[in-house]
């Protein structure tokens, strides 16, 4: 991957020293006697998604690591993710050849300038280029995958004025491996505060395993969950 496939470094979010000053915890919970998910927190932002107990969560220092070498910053921002493979690797952030899904999920703040700005186009090309005019320019700047294939176009509407969009799409990489992207990308009533989830794998994973992705994503929630 380039740099460019890491969209945050081209100034999405600003100022990537800025937080939310709330940590996110991890924490499972129990359902019959077992533990089913692990519910991942931020009480102090009303944030949280979930993710099968089986997954593994990735270390801040290999997550901080994997994005620094895709070209984006692990200071400044928070964020967590979990591989649900046996040999579960922070390097799976925007490899290819994931054969289990690999969970990415980042909040931080706008810049003054990005919130004035901030479209539903900008929230659909946050990670990746989705829309038709920012794939033909990241094409025409080298941007390595090719074969776009949308499967999913949602807006959403949250409480409290927050809004976003759900993006489902395919890509292949150079190798030729094709990967599915599932992401939602949210932002509160003003705009200063950018919310993102994110779940890849090879398309053949994706389908295989579409109920527990579908679930970890339906499981997003800015706000009050009631």
């Amino acid at each position: 991957m380039t740099n460019r496939a890491f969209r945050s470094a081209r100034g999405l979010v600003g100022g990537l020293a800025t937080l939310l000053v709330a940590a996110l915890t991890a924490i499972g919970l129990s359902a019959c006697g077992s533990q089913q998910y692990t519910y991942v927190a931020d009480s102090a932002a009303g944030t949280y998604y979930k993710v099968p107990f089986a997954w593994h969560q990735i270390s801040q220092k290999d997550l901080n690591a994997a994005l620094q070498a895709a070209g984006g910053s692990g200071a400044g921002i928070w964020s967590t993710a979990f591989d649900a493979g046996t040999a579960p690797s922070a390097n799976h952030f925007l490899a290819s050849d994931v054969k289990q899904p690999f969970v990415f999920a980042e909040v931080g703040t706008l810049s003054a300038t990005v919130s004035n700005e901030l479209s539903y186009n900008m929230l659909r090309d946050f990670m990746l280029p989705v829309t038709s005019t920012t794939r033909q320019s990241d094409a025409q700047n080298g941007f390595p995958l090719t074969n776009f294939k949308q499967l999913r176009d949602q807006t959403i509407s949250g409480k409290q004025g927050v809004h976003g969009v759900r993006e489902t799409f395919q890509y292949t990489f150079p190798s030729g491996i094709a990967d599915t992207f599932d992401e939602s990308v949210l932002t509160n009533a003003d705009q200063t505060v950018v919310y993102f989830l994110m779940v890849h794998c090879t398309n053949a994973c994706y389908g295989h395993n579409q109920d527990k992705i579908d679930t970890v994503m339906s499981s997003f929630t800015v706000g009050s969950p009631t």
